[in-house]
């Protein structure tokens, strides 16, 4: 280590994986990055994004200071100055077209910092609207709302316990780029590697063979959108050959007795020409399924990202339940957070309901609380009662995430009053922007995972300080985020310790626990005071000042099971036929019948990124991480495309040109395209991405496609045309 260079220990907030580093510091910056291998969780693995913390932390290009527009120019302004006039704006328009004129964008980023997971509950409370918009309706909502659906809980998601487990099916997840979402499992390419030596099965699903795929047992290539249909085939196996044995949890569960007749139609030889499948592969996986000693189905954003989003979601878990293998060691699990509430006494709950209100313009129902992304440009720009007159944009780039970016693009720029966004970036997104408030390198920040560790593959918990003190004229980016509240909520001015200090004593009033209780909380801070109260209030008796005296985390054990506590359905039973999917059975049953489009349109993502928030960074540039159009040989003969030249790709919602990589590792009939690239508008600052801009895949869409109970976007197997672009 060179002189006058020390270390710290930092987890890692660039993907789901959450893996341990180590920083080595040197001055007032990060000098070196490598895996903590004594962490308790990741135990040394890093991956490329990892490796490229210092570059992301010291981008010249992040933000310093606010930005305040004047005279239509986005100019450097103090942070008073910054609160100031988001206070005078934004309660301007609020007073006068009411609270439902306002409208929340939250992104992807925000589950990756501490900031993220506290704050943004308390500014919806504070702004009382029911435009909320997130990065959940371009990804993961539909098993949101399954596991609602199942389970009472939108949270409760289960995930495969994977260090035990005998035989996994992956569908729609490629791990090995991925790093693995809605399953938090630091070298998620590892595990999968040792459930193969220990003589364990590994089944891919995907109409792209991955890098996930080509190390896997057998790889499916289904043909894009088909999911739901090969799962439901599945599951139609199982019942209709008598494997089906939910073992302990059979009187837990409701609707077993109707799921037969349900499913009847799916047979094998009924979805096989859908799907793209032979009949006899089907029967064999569902086979192979049961008759392992324990299995676990996993699907993600792949089977999420489809017209049948949702009930693929849901199908993954009742493969689980059919099989024997929910709640079961080697199966699939519910994780138990060190900061979850203490578990609840078994019995009936509240339950879970869909469409609680409506969008204004195309009535969408809310799932979650939340409405389509897709249908944000439409609220803003449709004239009438209720337009959406006020934004704030926490750590999200919809221009570029949410389809048909240009629409969007024209709304934020011609039809708002006023938008706030609090994002590192110039981004194609924040450029629209009245008020730019920057949060620190995450170096500069301390860390701690809420919602990932509800997902992890193993209970454990971890906090990292901060590993460097605030640059002067910073601001700490949880100081941000509440004065982002006081400033919204009329109550600017008031000390920004005030928001924590009230969210504690909120969260005593909910768990029943005197007031008292405050004065003794740890921390240094009110976020600290607020985890620590957390942790009090936890399932494992633990504090903030035991979680600092593990600087590498505190290992809470194995996944175990946890039904029935989990559950908060009305029934206070697995509801494993809810009404809501019922109902929509009919539109799959529909889809067995209707013609495939010869042509379709999958997304891809790449091991250096995560959607668009990391192509500014020089490390994290090339290789495979390049915007290209990938198409099987065959098609490209048909299309008179050639490698490397230019082709145009035509979809519904416009157009784009993209080079050519011929490659057989998609299946025929399907072209792919990565997300997250199209950094070309003018008015961003991110000098490295706009190099080598590439193209946006999303501007394809118009943002009519949506799987009906999550307002997911369809992001896959879109029919689309693809010419030489001469």
């Amino acid at each position: 280590m060179p002189v006058n260079s020390r270390t710290a220990l930092r987890i890692c907030p660039l993907c789901e994986a959450t893996c341990g580093l180590t920083l080595t510091i040197g001055g007032s910056a990060v000098t070196a990055v490598r895996g903590d291998r004594e962490d308790v969780f990741s135990q040394g693995f890093i991956c490329p994004k990892g490796a490229a913390f210092g570059g992301l932390d010291a981008d010249p290009d992040r933000l310093r200071a606010p930005l305040v527009r004047r005279d239509g120019e986005l100019r450097e302004a103090t942070w008073s100055e910054a609160f100031d006039e988001i206070a005078a704006r934004f309660t301007a328009v609020t007073r006068e077209h009411g609270p439902q004129s306002a409208g929340v964008v939250l992104g992807n980023p925000n589950v990756h910092t501490m900031a993220g997971g506290l704050y943004p509950p308390l500014l919806l409370a504070a702004l009382r609207t029911r435009n909320v918009f997130s990065a959940s309706t371009l990804d993961q909502m539909p098993k949101h709302v399954s596991s609602g659906l199942l389970f009472g809980d939108a949270n409760a998601i289960p995930v495969p316990d994977l260090d035990r487990t005998d035989h996994l099916l992956l569908i729609g997840a490629n791990p090995y780029e991925s790093n693995g979402s809605l399953c938090t499992a630091p070298d998620f390419p590892g595990r999968l590697k040792a459930l193969r030596r220990r003589g364990g099965t590994l089944t891919v699903i995907d109409p792209r063979r991955t890098r996930t795929a080509r190390a896997a047992d057998r790889h499916l290539a289904v043909r894009p959108g088909s999911d739901a249909l090969l799962l439901a085939s599945l599951a139609q196996v199982l019942l209709a050959e008598k494997l089906a044995d939910p073992g302990p949890l059979t009187d837990l569960v409701d609707g077993l007795d109707l799921l037969g007749d349900a499913l009847a139609a799916f047979t094998p030889e009924a979805v096989a020409p859908a799907c793209g499948v032979d009949a006899g592969t089907l029967r064999t996986v569902a086979r192979e399924l049961a008759a392992a000693p324990t299995a676990a189905v996993y699907g993600r954003i792949g089977s999420c990202t489809v017209p049948h989003g949702t009930l693929a979601s849901w199908l993954v878990d009742v493969l689980n339940i059919l099989t024997g293998n929910l709640d079961r060691p080697g199966g699939a699990l519910f994780p138990l957070a060190a900061t979850a509430r203490a578990p609840r006494t078994p019995g009936p709950g509240k339950g879970f309901a869909l469409g609680r209100w409506h969008s204004r313009v195309s009535g969408h129902p809310e799932a979650k609380g939340e409405l389509p992304v897709a249908a944000l440009a439409e609220e803003i720009d449709t004239p009438g009662e209720g337009r959406l007159r006020a934004l704030v944009v926490i750590a999200a780039n919809p221009v570029l995430s949410a389809p048909d970016g240009d629409r969007l693009d024209r709304s934020l720029a011609d039809h708002l009053d006023f938008m706030v966004s609090v994002d590192p970036y110039l981004n194609e997104t924040s450029r629209h922007a009245d008020v730019v408030l920057p949060p620190p390198p995450p170096s500069r920040s301390a860390h701690f995972d809420f919602a990932l560790a509800t997902l992890a593959v193993r209970n454990q918990v971890r906090y990292s300080p901060a590993a460097l003190p605030l640059d002067e004229g910073a601001m700490d980016e949880c100081e941000i985020h509440a004065r982002l509240v006081l400033a919204v909520s009329g109550a600017h001015g008031a000390p920004w310790e005030t928001v924590d200090e009230q969210a504690v004593a909120a969260a005593l009033d909910r768990a029943g626990a005197p007031r008292e209780l405050a004065a003794r909380l740890g921390g240094t801070t009110g976020p600290e005071r607020r985890l620590d109260l957390a942790l009090r209030l936890g399932p494992y008796d633990l504090t903030l000042d035991d979680v600092l005296a593990a600087p590498h985390g505190i290992d809470l054990g194995p996944l175990r099971p946890r039904l029935p506590e989990v559950l908060k359905t009305r029934s206070g039973r697995v509801e494993l036929l809810p009404g809501p999917i019922a109902a929509d059975l009919p539109r799959l049953r529909a889809a067995l019948g209707r013609d495939h489009a010869p042509l379709v349109l999958v997304g891809r993502r790449h091991l250096r990124s995560n959607n668009s928030w990391m192509h500014n960074v020089p490390a994290l540039k090339g290789g495979s991480n390049v915007c290209t159009l990938q198409v099987h040989p065959d098609d490209a003969a048909r299309l008179g495309l050639v490698h490397g030249e230019p082709a145009r790709v035509q979809a519904a919602g416009g157009r784009v040109e993209a080079p050519v990589e011929i490659t057989d590792s998609v299946r025929d009939g399907v072209v792919s395209l990565p997300h997250g690239w199209g950094h070309g508008r003018p008015g961003t600052r991110l000098s490295v991405a706009a190099a080598d801009p590439g193209v946006n895949v999303n501007q394809l869409l118009d943002g009519t496609l949506l799987d009906p109970l999550s307002g997911t976007a369809v992001l896959n197997g879109i029919p689309v045309e693809v010419t030489p672009a001469h």
